[in-house]
């Protein structure tokens, strides 16, 4: 019996969302909450696939030529589906394939986290399938195939490399980055899940708006002051007032939630908050020069539905271990 595990980490977007699509360059931390995927051959008729905590339902196929026919399972599974299909793997016997997302989910209210879990699956899957993990290309093409061809693959990106990077969709180009001493982060979660594909598919209907532009060059500003703290708390405040303007235009919510106030009371208080979802919820990151500050800040405040995660920058990428 051969057995493969992976995992990859989640991650949130600190600059560049939206415009990432258009090629400007986006900026990427992976945290600490990772997705697994545990892959056995054993003798039957089929494949099987589970994933503890989101689905009850044992997905079976089997493989036909480079398409899969599903006995069951297809439409809670469709992202092995996708990402099988795309990399097509030579299984010399049937698999049981077990997918782990739960350390996504808010253990207290049972919703989703909003850190990036289906590329941080996908990376995770193709690694275990293809038993490598320089998996960058084939992911990046099996999230698309998942995702209709939406994404920019930022996320898919940062699940494969970990740490802070830098993105360009031009040719998928990946730049490792330090994060800047003396720049101290707290993570905050809205307690409002978000579907950035619902986002996506709203911003394809509006038509071109010069905030867009804004938007664009914005991100090439706030990419080049990831270089030192004093940088950062700088040029944030401009890229967040874009952001902003982008986000009334397209009508995409991205403040909602609560983080519009957060965005309020942080400068006031000489601090950088921002959302990193897509729009309508999900989770932001307050900066500052120092812990304290920070914590100073977060003491007694009360935003409905708001609270700090334990979430922190996750060094590794993907892992791949086989027995």
């Amino acid at each position: 019996m051969t057995r493969v595990s992976a995992s990859a980490p989640g991650k949130l977007v600190l600059c560049g969302e939206y415009a990432v699509l258009d090629g400007a360059p986006a900026v990427c931390m992976a945290v600490n909450r990772r997705a697994s995927v545990k892959v056995t051959s054993f003798d039957g008729e089929w494949h099987r696939v589970s994933a503890p905590g989101y689905s009850s339902l044992e997905g079976r196929f089997v493989v036909d030529g480079s398409a899969l026919a599903w006995s069951q399972g297809e439409d809670d599974y469709r992202i092995v589906d996708a990402v099988w299909r795309s990399i097509t793997p030579a299984a010399a016997s049937c698999l049981s394939i077990e997918l782990d997302t739960r350390a996504f989910v808010d253990e207290a209210s049972g919703k989703k986290i909003g850190i990036g879990s289906s590329a941080a699956l996908t990376v995770a899957l193709t690694a275990a399938l293809m038993q490598s993990s320089d998996v960058l290309e084939p992911a990046l093409r099996s999230h698309r195939l998942f995702q209709g061809g939406a994404g920019s693959g930022v996320d898919i990106a940062t699940s494969v490399s970990g740490g802070l990077i830098a993105y360009s969709r031009q040719e998928a180009a990946v730049s490792p980055l330090s994060w800047p001493a003396g720049l101290a982060y707290r993570l905050i979660w809205s307690g409002v899940p978000a579907s950035t594909r619902v986002k996506l598919e709203a911003l394809e209907k509006t038509g071109y708006r010069a905030s867009k532009t804004a938007l664009f060059e914005a991100a090439e500003n706030m990419r080049n002051a990831w270089r030192s703290a004093a940088d950062v708390m700088s040029a944030y405040p401009a890229y967040i007032e874009a952001l902003q303007q982008f986000s009334v235009d397209h009508d995409l919510g991205i403040f909602d939630a609560g983080h519009e106030q957060l965005v309020i009371d942080a400068a006031a208080a000489g601090l950088v908050y921002k959302p990193c979802g897509a729009g309508g919820g999900d989770v932001g990151i307050l900066l500052g020069h120092s812990d304290e500050k920070l914590n100073d800040f977060m003491t007694g405040r009360e935003v409905p539905g708001c609270q700090v995660l334990d979430f922190e920058l996750e060094s590794d990428g993907v892992l791949l271990e086989q027995r």
